[in-house]
């Protein structure tokens, strides 16, 4: 008999706690049959255009992270982790209040690093682990 899938999210309670609350200190998941790494997405169309400020780039590049996700039949509802390239500090509250947009209330495994992204016109960059 199959067995199904199941996603469990863990946080330890004598591990510090998180700031920000919409994500999840770790997901368990069990009985995965598919797993999709998603390369770092990039605020880019697929006919190069751009937008200049964050919060049009951060919503691009969730769009290609779902692009990505819907190619291999999943949605943002199978994300398990996400790794998120922000080009400075001063990005950090609109990055949140976009994924808050995106995620709603969607935990997933999350770290955000201050780095600047391949590219230095991209302002943001999301790399990110499905399964389903």
């Amino acid at each position: 008999m199959k067995q199904e899938f199941s996603r469990h999210e863990i946080d330890a309670p004598d591990a510090p706690q998180t700031v920000h609350r919409r994500y999840s200190q770790g997901i368990e998941i069990r009985n995965v049959s598919r797993t999709l790494h998603i390369s770092g997405q990039i605020p880019v169309e697929a006919d190069g255009a751009r937008p200049s400020d964050f919060k049009a780039q951060a919503r691009l590049a969730w769009r290609n992270v779902e692009r990505q996700l819907a190619a291999a039949g999943m949605s943002l509802d199978d994300l398990v982790k996400v790794t998120v390239f922000l080009a400075g500090y001063e990005y950090r509250d609109e990055n949140a209040a976009v994924r808050f947009e995106v995620m709603g209330d969607r935990m997933v495994a999350l770290s955000t690093v201050i780095a600047g992204p391949y590219d230095p016109a991209w302002l943001i960059e999301i790399e990110a682990i499905a399964a389903a």
